[in-house]
């Protein structure tokens, strides 16, 4: 089975969303969800990977990201925050940080880690490269 595909039955064993376009994958997952007056609030965690066969590669970036929509007090609105992660050093706290942050808000038992490392070990197993990368640039 190709790495690719051994990827897919991962992502439905989530369940996660995942869709593929000019060879950048995407995968997506609602963490979290809040409803209050009028409004709602979705906590997604969202992986970019792009598997290079041709140089036996996995490049990686993942990301927490927030949004609302409904009623505020100025009216109608949406809003949508961000927050990248990071393998090691200050980037890695952020998340962390964040998440913390996030699990004061909403309730939920997701380890963001936990799909990373799956996907790095499928691409290990598989004899690629697994490179992950702060911002989806360069994928």
């Amino acid at each position: 089975m190709a790495l690719i595909d051994e990827i897919k039955v991962f992502a439905a064993g989530i369940p996660a969303d995942l869709k593929e376009k000019k060879g950048l994958c995407e995968l997506n997952f609602v963490v979290a969800e809040r409803k209050a007056f009028l409004s709602k609030e979705k906590l997604t965690y969202t992986a970019k990977f792009r598997v290079d066969d041709a140089n036996k590669q996995v490049k990686f970036t993942e990301m927490l990201q927030e949004s609302s929509s409904g009623m505020q007090n100025s009216g109608m609105s949406f809003k949508t925050e961000s927050f990248k992660t990071g393998k090691g050093g200050q980037s890695e706290s952020v998340i962390e940080q964040q998440a913390s942050q996030f699990g004061k808000k909403y309730d939920y038992q997701f380890d963001f880690k936990a799909v990373r490392s799956q996907i790095e070990a499928m691409a290990q197993a598989a004899g690629y490269d697994f490179k992950y990368q702060i911002t989806a640039k360069g994928l």
